[in-house]
């Protein structure tokens, strides 16, 4: 049995005070100590902020990227520790997948989009430049820096290893410092995975410290620069949310508590449909897998009322099948709750549900796999139906009392009016999901739904197979829900690295614009004494270095061939009547897409050099038409570099005015390309 220890300040902790024994949940041996801590906490916010932070920031978003790559691969190389330590939280080797793996692969999903998706920078410029004078010689742009605060995470017992790692990846990308602080009952887990993230040295020291115990008075320290990021009650995040550091000074607070989710089976969907069959199976898997400890697990099935008997039928035989027991055992699907503490607070809950719901499964408990009922934290997977119009009453239990356990009700609707009401008096859920065959039921569903809910899974037979389910968050989409479930919002992509950073208006001369922000805004001067720019490798290209190109005159001819060769015979580029009666033309005009080209004949230097790729065009516009006779240059600039670590190349954006003789510009836009460095890259 070990004795659990916290990581402060860059050493490992004993508390001192009165310990907590922490129990199997299936054979309720003893796993592990906690000590009661009694800790400096302002200290512990101090170094994260003057130790942590510093080191986080100087390296730039693909670094930080590259740290929890590394991360990612070195959990995966342990993991095999971690699900042993897993079993005794109660989690089947499916449960731990969602936990363990699930977390690593939110570690490299934000390794991937952060360098795929941030620049190579310390910062990020928000949109392009806005002009506040009509010479353009006052500007203003926004940037993205990180806070120079730490961001405290307290997670919920239910999966400690992703909700921990689901935090972290977003704020260690954005280059704040982590407080992690465990659920008790589960703590020896989180423990243990912090215990390999500090072992594998990846990242910077302060960047990562682990309360095992009471976070005590951690948040009377906090200032607006910290975060707080909570996963649990709705209570505790009420609790929270009040504390004076949220309210006067403006902590960053976000929660995600207590969701009673819905899942609705539209009336197309009926028996004998795939979609029928979708349903019944993910709402059972949604009531065993984790034991049904899931915060977006199925906790209200909104039915048909004339498909309420054969939904109940085929959902207690689904049910009735699963092996439930020792999650150690072969074969078996659904093992105990985390803790007897939460049996009691379970079966609170299924006695409230009694009171205008019928339990048709889950009275007595099933034969159980190697375990034994009056040891382990076993709930039997119960189900309700509910009587009459109860489940219409925003006031009834289904309504207001969550679950967490194997327990999900069916409630009757008729009518999809009927069935959005049932959901929204849900009073805001971290996700809801439609089975639908028909396309209109589906869109006007999702559609009445969407605003009482963080996610909306739509199911038909063409996607059942490869959705990834109902209570799966992925860290490319965002999690969270309004109302009760605690109107946070965590990961999303890059949404959740922006939580992380500050937003801030820079205003100023174009030319003190692009000193600040590295990247390079109209008004700002051109450097064009470097030759072409093309003929410069990355390390040498300097921002703002341009090239004003020769001028070419458009012929009809022009026109004509490229209509020819490209196969656009739009009537505006081959019908000069036609076009003058277009109201944006006076007659035949060239093609847009012919100038980008002709543009691209002016300003590419032909001969091999540093220029590897042309990878694409951002924000093209075409802003006034082109004529035959109109005579067009170009002028090139380097807006914006961001080098690719170790791959012998960088990323190289180009600001690219099309002009016409009398300086109207014609196109604007930004060309991408890869240019080669002056370092060849490590594997080559």
């Amino acid at each position: 049995m070990r004795t659990l220890q916290s990581y402060l300040g860059g050493r490992w902790v004993t508390g001192t005070g009165e310990s907590r024994v922490l129990k199997d949940a299936t054979t309720d041996e003893d796993v592990a100590t906690l000590p009661g801590l009694q800790h400096d906490f302002g200290e512990v916010l101090h170094y994260a902020r003057s130790v942590g932070g510093p080191k986080l920031r100087k390296h730039t978003f693909h670094e930080r990227a590259l740290m929890l790559k590394a991360l990612a691969i070195h959990l995966t190389e342990k993991k095999g520790d971690l699900y042993a330590l897993s079993s005794a939280t109660g989690c089947t080797k499916t449960d731990s997948w969602i936990d363990i793996d699930g977390g690593i692969g939110v570690l490299f999903t934000y390794g991937s989009k952060g360098r795929r998706e941030l620049p190579n920078a310390p910062f990020l410029v928000d949109g392009p430049p806005e002009s506040f004078a009509k010479d353009g010689s006052f500007r203003g742009f926004h940037i993205q820096v990180p806070r120079q605060g730490a961001a405290l995470h307290i997670n919920a017992f239910n999966f400690p290893v992703w909700g921990m790692l689901e935090k972290l990846a977003p704020s260690i990308l954005a280059g704040v410092p982590v407080i992690t602080k465990p659920a008790t009952p589960t703590a020896f887990l989180a423990e243990a995975c912090v215990r390999e993230i500090i072992a594998a040295d990846i990242l910077p020291e302060g960047a990562l410290q682990l309360i095992c115990g009471s976070v005590g008075d951690i948040m009377d320290h906090m200032s607006g620069q910290d975060m707080v990021g909570f996963t649990g009650s709705a209570w505790t995040a009420a609790k929270l949310r009040s504390h004076a550091c949220v309210t006067e000074r403006s902590v960053h607070f976000t929660a995600e508590a207590d969701s009673l989710n819905s899942s609705v089976l539209a009336p197309s969907s009926a028996p004998g449909t795939p979609e029928f069959d979708l349903f019944v199976r993910e709402v059972a898997r949604e009531m065993c897998t984790k034991a049904g400890q899931k915060c977006t697990a199925i906790r209200r099935a909104i039915v048909p009322s004339t498909m309420v008997e054969d939904f109940a039928k085929a959902l207690q035989a689904r049910l009735q099948k699963v092996p439930v027991g020792n999650p150690r055992s072969e074969g078996v699907k659904m093992g105990p709750l985390a803790s007897r503490g939460q049996t009691d607070e379970v079966r609170k809950a299924i006695e409230s549900l009694k009171t205008n719901a019928d339990m048709v499964l889950g009275a007595s408990m099933p034969e159980l796999v190697d375990a034994r009922p009056e040891v382990g934290a076993f709930v039997a997977p119960t189900l309700f139906v509910v009587q009459g119009g109860a489940g219409k009453r925003a006031d009834a239990p289904v309504n207001t009392v969550e679950a967490f356990g194997p327990v999900s009700s069916i409630v009757p609707y008729d009518g999809l009016d009927e069935a959005i009401d049932v959901v929204r008096m849900g009073g805001g859920s971290l996700v809801s999901s439609v089975f639908a065959r028909s396309k209109d039921e589906g869109r006007d569903l999702v559609l009445g739904m969407a605003a009482f809910n963080g996610r909306v899974l739509v199911v038909d037979e063409a996607c059942g197979r490869t959705s990834t389910g109902h209570g799966s968050p992925l860290p490319h989409l965002v999690h969270g829900g309004p109302g009760r479930a605690g109107g946070g919002e965590e990961l999303g992509g890059m949404r959740g690295v922006m939580h992380y950073l500050q937003r801030t208006a820079i205003q100023g001369s174009p030319d003190m614009l692009t000193a600040v922000t590295g990247t390079w805004v109209d008004g700002s001067q051109r450097k064009t004494d470097n030759g072409h720019p093309f003929r410069l490798k990355f390390e040498a290209l300097d921002i703002g270095d341009s090239v004003v190109t020769d001028s070419r005159k458009i012929s009809l001819e022009d026109i004509e061939r490229f209509a020819d060769l490209s196969g656009d015979h739009f009537y505006a580029h081959m019908d000069d009547k036609a076009a003058a009666a277009n109201p944006l033309f006076d007659g035949r005009v060239a093609h847009g897409y012919f100038v980008v080209s002709m543009a691209a004949g002016l300003f590419v230097q032909p001969d091999p050099g540093p220029v590897l790729a042309n990878y694409g065009l951002d924000r093209c516009r075409f802003t006034t038409p082109v004529y035959p006779g109109d005579v067009l240059h170009v002028e090139f600039t380097c807006k914006q570099k961001s080098l690719r670590i170790d791959k012998g190349y960088g990323e190289v954006m180009w600001d690219t005015q099309v002009v016409r003789e009398d300086g109207e510009v014609v196109a604007a836009y930004d060309v991408l390309t890869l240019v080669e460095t002056i370092e060849p890259a490590k594997d080559a």
